[in-house]
């Protein structure tokens, strides 16, 4: 059971005789902060004064006298100017455990609306090896997956990947003018990889220089006018102040760009052989984008190079989601849309949606400056017109109810354009989502790079995470008191996942849409929120029963009705934390944070392990007791173990 949802329930049928709407006002049942309060608080009284014109007290005592919660809780108790305590019954508590014994599903009902759900994430291009930047999209998709299968919700997850976009006319341009042969025979997709940060290098100094030219010719005039205002503002006027404010702003800005570009410039400039490819290769980003164009409109050559390019890049990519246990139900590249793009644009140009600018077909949404483009001036086709096509594609093949898109924050304004377009398109029935987030930070605060400013490789991330957890594995079990217990084989198996499972946690913990500093220390620690203390306090209650010679399947079986005790408050506090697993998981999909579940489950390892420390288990004071802690031990431990598995990570028995 859902208690929270219940007693919002219970709640919203009490307020029915005070307001029309008594929806939003229930919903602000929440756990109390602190158990001196209760284990719930409804705080509605207070918000109800505007609305009632009636003191807060008084409308407290009028809710509680229409509320009936009598058969799972003590009688409600209002506090301060108008708090409504609510204390569970510790016999219910224990009747609802003991149900939860035998649940498979740990109390979580089925969902009153079921929706069909398509999430798009991690979607890497191919012929690029997967850095530390797929890993959020990656692991946050497979737990939305996961988590709204599990509340009985149908999922569709869609790898989009980028088998398609202009990164292929780069690796096609590279292949076709830098290959080297042997390198491409023994790693096709380390050597394709090469050619494309190639080309985009030499790319980026052309750019570069252009850039630096219209910098040198636009700051003395912005320095000029800075001066000129200096001189001559007064420091009284507000606006004026301002105007200089953003005048400053704007002329530091454009120093930062100056010194970026020049620094781009000055790389290449200091090698001699990239300095005279640069200058042989002058128009390679305009030939890179003419070869794009070839490839979308069918050239024989073209397609050819990326029918042979890609199967190497998909066994890549694959083999890194198999070490990562994340799957697929559709692997829907860019490529699978290419057939659908011409009728997209056509279509839209017939409804008056999108009209020529500049030789482009662009849509325009009111309120944004920026045109969505769906073909641009050479006749490609954009982003933007694949993922209408893709729009299309879910909402009339798959039969998409939600379709959610696990993309970071940078994208926030494509999002904003599609699913506008997609709506005056036709297909506004479906709810659209951007599951933004932020970006992975190294110890300076800066996106986590290697020493030598180069992005790091996610298969490199692993292999270092694993490297790290099998000493800690090492460590732990050789100091345990009788002796080690595990073989190499036992070792490497548990560091594998123990060093993923800290990485996945790592990133969930997190606010998705907050950025965050990663920390290889605080990652694998074995006290604090991380995978690892989980892990620990799911494997000590195996630990337990191991000691006892028990099978927990057989304790479980055996249970009865009033098999739960509550003497201690421990045992109590335990019950309590695991009741709310349910509603733990319900609050992950109001908004898609796996963050509450994370917390949840390092709440209940803190509960679990106080609840070690003051309640003796096998030297319980009686079988009755021994039985009833050693079903909320199992009970924890499937808590836990479900709980990790929602966010894609293991939970070995022995550590």
């Amino acid at each position: 059971m859902n208690v929270l949802k219940e007693l919002r329930r219970r709640l919203a049928i009490a307020l029915q005789p005070l307001i029309d709407d008594p929806g939003p006002f229930a919903q602000m049942v929440r756990p109390a902060q602190d158990s001196r309060f209760g284990d719930y608080q409804a705080n509605c009284a207070m918000p109800l004064k505007g609305v009632l014109g009636k003191n807060p007290r008084e409308i407290a005592e009028q809710i509680v006298a229409q509320l009936d919660v009598s058969d799972l809780c003590e009688a409600p108790e209002i506090a301060g100017p108008g708090f409504i305590n609510l204390k569970l019954k510790d016999e219910w508590i224990a009747t609802q455990i003991g149900e939860l014994v035998r649940d498979e599903k740990l109390g979580v009902e089925p969902p009153e609306a079921l929706r069909r759900y398509v999430i798009d994430f991690s979607s890497p291009n191919v012929a690029k090896p997967m850095h530390v930047g797929h890993l959020r999209s990656t692991v946050l998709g497979d737990a939305l997956c996961r988590i709204l299968k599990f509340l009985g919700h149908e999922v569709v997850s869609d790898n989009h990947i980028g088998d398609w976009g202009t990164q292929f006319g780069m690796i096609i341009y590279g292949y076709k003018h830098f290959l080297n042969p042997n390198a491409y025979a023994s790693q096709p997709v380390v050597e394709l990889a090469r050619l494309y940060r190639l080309v985009n290098q030499l790319g980026d100094y052309h750019a570069s220089k252009k850039l630096v030219d219209e910098l040198n010719a636009k700051l003395p005039e912005l320095k000029q006018e800075f001066e000129e205002k200096i001189s001559s503002v007064n420091v009284s006027d507000k606006n004026e102040k301002k105007q200089l404010a953003r005048l400053e702003a704007n002329i530091s800005s454009l120093k930062e760009q100056l010194n970026a570009a020049q620094e781009k410039i000055a790389l290449i400039d200091a090698n001699a052989e990239m300095k005279a490819l640069a200058e042989t290769h002058a128009d390679i980003a305009t030939q890179s984008r003419l070869e794009t164009a070839k490839l979308h409109s069918g050239d024989a050559e073209n397609n050819a190079l990326w029918k042979q390019f890609l199967p190497e890049c998909l066994d890549m990519l694959r083999g890194m989601y198999e070490r990562l246990n994340v799957s697929f139900d559709l692997e829907l590249g860019e490529s699978y849309y290419q057939p659908m793009l011409a009728d997209v644009v056509a279509d839209l140009e017939a409804k008056g949606l999108a009209q020529a600018s500049d030789g482009a077909i662009c849509v325009f949404v009111e309120g944004n400056a920026a045109p969505f483009i769906v073909r641009k001036q050479d006749g490609a086709y954009t982003y933007a017109t694949t993922d209408l096509a893709t729009i299309q594609y879910r909402v009339e093949q798959l039969q998409a109810d939600v379709v959610l898109y696990v993309v970071d924050a940078r994208q926030s304004e494509h999002f904003k354009l599609l699913f506008e377009t997609a709506r005056k398109w036709g297909f506004d029935r479906t709810t659209y989502q951007h599951i933004s987030f932020g970006t992975i930070l190294g110890e300076d605060k800066r996106p986590y790079k290697t020493r030598s400013g180069d992005t790091i490789g996610l298969e490199g991330l692993i292999d270092e995470a694993v490297f790290r957890a099998r000493e800690i594995v090492d460590a732990n079990d050789d100091a345990k008191p009788d002796g080690p217990e595990l073989d190499g084989a036992a070792r490497q198996s548990i560091a594998e996942i123990v060093g993923i499972g800290g990485i996945k946690y790592a990133d969930l913990k997190h606010n998705r849409e907050s950025d965050y500093v990663f920390s290889w220390d605080k990652m694998l620690a074995k006290e604090g929120e991380t995978a690892t203390y989980i892990q620990y306090a799911h494997a000590r209650v195996d630990g337990i029963f191991r000691k006892g010679n028990l099978v927990r399947d057989k304790i479980r079986e055996t249970a009865s009705g009033g098999a739960i005790l509550l003497e201690r408050a421990e045992e109590r506090t335990l019950a309590l934390q695991l009741l709310r697993f349910a509603e733990m998981l319900a609050s992950v999909e109001d908004d898609y944070r796996p963050n509450l579940l994370t917390q949840a489950l390092f709440d209940t390892a803190n509960t679990f392990s106080s609840f070690f420390v003051n309640c003796p288990v096998l030297k319980a004071e009686s079988e009755t007791l021994k039985n009833s802690r050693l079903l909320l031990c199992d009970l924890t431990a499937r808590v836990l173990k479900t709980g990790l598995s929602l966010l894609g990570i293991d939970a070995p028995d022995r550590m």
